[in-house]
């Protein structure tokens, strides 16, 4: 499409001995990882992992004490036009008096600048978007007027609308009706498939090795990352979540002795 960024072959993310602290308490513990692009990437950990803070150090949101993050083999200033990001949805004020149509024009700002309003072009592409996600009916909708679902839906309408090359989403499934989550996960889907990288934080073990193709292992410090298959093993939950494991979910062995070999999108 127009404007498509140029490719490149450095990883989609690389993070290079990474340690954050707030304050003085250390919240990741020298990260060092590559994250390929086009594939949909899962972020697993126990609370309190880091697994938020990672995808904020990435995007700058938060300071490092040492070491370095590169997108697309640049620093993530010159990589911000192709980043699109999604917060967690209790993070957000969901009682700012603005419309679902003008969430999802706010996605364009990036490509408009802060100083140009939005046409009806913009608009346009801010529909499209929020139809792309099946709430075009709700564009006028006041956002504290709609459910948890309709609310991630636009959130997602807003990173669409940025047409990025890479999305960071930080819990995308959590607190989402069935039918929601089977349409998030097939935006995902379609991103991926389009060459797109979806990094995104997740809390449910038992949908890990049907929803992503590759996963990255955290506590505080790097556990593993690598594709799906051969990364998420009962050794490597064991030592990302230690004695919380059996209490967390008493299905995830089971989940993984039966877990059949899926066909690459």
């Amino acid at each position: 499409m127009p404007g498509e960024p140029p490719r490149t072959d450095a990883p989609a993310i690389e993070v290079h001995d990474l340690t954050v602290a707030y304050r003085t308490k250390p919240v990741l513990w020298d990260i060092d990882v590559a994250l390929p692009e086009g594939r949909l990437i899962a972020i697993v950990g126990p609370n309190g992992a880091g697994k938020s803070t990672l995808l904020k150090a990435i995007l700058g949101l938060v300071p490092a004490v040492t070491g370095w993050v590169k997108v697309f083999g640049e620093p993530y200033e010159k990589r911000r036009s192709w980043v699109g990001y999604v917060p967690q949805r209790e993070s957000v004020d969901w009682d700012f008096p603005t419309t679902a149509l003008d969430v999802v024009t706010m996605g364009l700002y990036g490509r408009l600048g802060w100083f140009r309003r939005p046409n009806a072009t913009h608009r346009d592409l801010a529909r499209a978007a929020l139809d792309q996600v099946g709430v075009a009916d709700l564009a006028d909708r006041q956002i504290s007027q709609l459910s948890g679902g309709q609310q991630q839906r636009v959130f997602l309408a807003r990173a669409l609308a940025q047409d990025a090359r890479l999305y960071l989403m930080d819990e995308p499934f959590a607190g989402i009706d069935v039918t929601t989550e089977r349409a998030v996960l097939g935006l995902l889907q379609g991103l991926r498939d389009r060459g797109r990288t979806v990094v995104a934080v997740h809390h449910d073990l038992q949908t890990v090795a049907d929803y992503f193709d590759h996963v990255v292992l955290l506590n505080m410090h790097l556990v593993d990352s690598g594709p799906v298959e051969t990364t998420f093993t009962k050794d490597n939950l064991t030592r990302t979540y230690g004695g919380r494991l059996t209490a967390l979910s008493n299905a995830a062995e089971a989940l993984l002795e039966r877990r059949p070999s899926r066909p690459k999108g």
